[in-house]
């Protein structure tokens, strides 16, 4: 029998209401395991054990006196290090906000809790989620469980370790140009980035707001959907909350995806992608169809320049947002600080970022300033309209589009840190989804050379439904969620 970390959040949940193991013993078996592994993976920046251990011992209470349990009880939550969470610190895996402990709850925090989720600790990321690796943290990089020596993809990396070394059974990422699908294909584990406004990011420090959204991360489709159905719905503090009904999402989960037209566009298997990556992908197609789908070759010609305006908006988003960290408001503030205001502005946003946020800080000032705005930024947001076109003629044809997560196996640690170019190149696939504000899912998709390979669902906004079948068909399909990295 399975130990108790090793169960999904669906088990754990029944276990839990049919009394055959409490909360506590469940807790427990996690932080168990992360004594355990996390020396070699270095998932977590924060842990709250005894906190975790105070709302376990208040489920089996609940559990006790008969009272109705919430829909993930007992089920342990490691949260983005970029999510607020009340009393808890929460640093950006940045100098910069290495004290800060939020005096409030994110949206989705609360909503957990009022399901009887538990918090568990907060998760290393990729410096103010700028990153595709996990290695530009403040406290060093995310090792991929499944090759040690390797990233485990960004930036939300600790999230995708801990779910696939088993130290957490389900955890936050926040995608901006893919930081939730592109460290699921990396550590291969599901994770879900949701139409732009279905789920609050309300107590999400901000890095680009028009592009990113929370988004579940879980060993298989049904904890995703089940983790999704918590998280969604609308919230009065998000001005860019959509007013859309709660759903169950456990509901579309059907092994059938019989009369289903499936897209498969040329552009996400462009220069750049690994001829193995390709293969396993197109293997994924092909069994789809064999299960009754029909997969057809497109083309959307404007992805071409998808990677080019993401940073654009992207770093011109964060050059405004970072603009508060200033040391003097709040923020990381350098001991002699007797000159005067700039000079020591300038001197906390040198120490306080690291280079790869301070790289993205200069892009985006650049493009937004006078005489280069229309050049840069007013054309990318023109170029961002024709992409989202792109998608809408496509998804007059197509039920959903697929394609390869990442275009090439995890790397290795301090392969590309030194070449920015090389890493940007790393989200060619992913971006895309975000400039359009569409739902997209990553499954696990098999291996090459013993490193995971994922594959890329992208589904029309507010269609998460028909994303999570064919998800779902095609992992029940498969044989690769049974498998568990040797952390070696």
């Amino acid at each position: 029998m399975p130990k108790l970390h090793a169960l999904t959040a669906k088990e754990i949940v029944e276990k839990i209401r049919s009394k055959e193991a409490t909360a506590e013993e469940c807790v427990l078996s996690v932080f168990e395991r992360i004594h355990e592994a996390e020396d070699r993976v270095h998932a977590f920046v924060t842990l709250v054990e005894e906190e975790a251990l105070k709302k376990a011992r208040q489920i089996d209470k609940k559990v006790s006196e008969g009272k109705p349990l919430g829909r993930l009880a007992g089920v342990a939550i490691a949260v983005k290090d970029a999510i607020c969470t009340k009393g808890i610190r929460t640093t950006c895996s940045s100098r910069m906000l290495e004290n800060f402990v939020p005096p409030y709850d994110a949206d989705v925090i609360e909503r957990v809790e009022r399901e009887d989720g538990v918090i568990i600790g907060k998760t290393n990321m990729d410096e103010f989620a700028m990153g595709s690796s996990t290695e530009t943290s403040y406290f060093g990089p995310t090792h991929n469980p499944w090759d040690l020596s390797r990233v485990p993809g960004g930036s939300s990396g600790g999230s995708a370790a801990a779910v696939a070394t088993d130290e957490a059974i389900l955890a936050f990422g926040a995608d901006t140009g893919g930081s939730v699908r592109c460290p699921a294909s990396y550590c291969s584990v599901v994770g879900i980035k949701p139409t732009y406004g279905l789920v609050s990011r309300y107590g999400l420090i901000a890095y680009a707001n028009s592009l990113e959204q929370i988004g579940p991360m879980a060993r298989n489709v049904y904890d995703c959907a089940l983790f999704l159905s918590v998280i969604a719905g609308h919230d009065p503090k998000d001005t860019t909350s959509v007013k859309a009904s709660a759903k169950d999402y456990t509901e579309f989960l059907k092994n059938s995806v019989e009369g289903f037209k499936i897209g498969v566009p040329k552009e996400f298997f462009g220069e750049g992608t690994s001829e193995a990556v390709e293969k396993q992908v197109w293997r994924g197609v092909h069994k789809l169809e064999e299960v009754g789908a029909s997969c057809e070759e497109t083309s959307l010609p404007s992805l071409e320049y998808a990677l080019a305006t993401y940073y654009i908006v992207a770093m011109s988003e964060a050059s405004s947002n970072l603009a508060r960290y200033d040391g003097l408001r709040y923020g990381y503030r350098i001991d002699r600080d007797n000159g005067d205001w700039s000079t020591v502005y300038s001197k906390n946003r040198r120490i306080g970022f690291g280079a790869e946020v301070r790289r993205r800080i200069i892009l985006g000032t650049y493009a937004l300033s006078a005489g280069y705005y229309d050049k840069y930024y007013l054309k990318a947001l023109k170029i961002r309209t024709l992409i989202r076109r792109d998608f809408e003629k496509a998804f007059k044809k197509f039920n959903v589009l697929i394609g390869p997560t990442m275009p090439i196996p995890p790397f290795k640690i301090g392969e590309k840190i030194q070449d920015p170019l090389a890493l940007y190149m790393c989200d060619v696939d992913t971006v895309s989804a975000n400039l359009a504000g569409l739902p997209a899912i990553s499954v696990p998709c098999g291996f090459t050379d013993s490193l995971p390979v994922g594959i890329q669902i992208i589904a029309p906004p507010l269609r998460e439904d028909l994303m999570l079948q064919v998800a779902y068909t095609f992992e029940q399909n498969t044989p690769y969620k049974n498998r568990k990295p040797s952390l070696k």
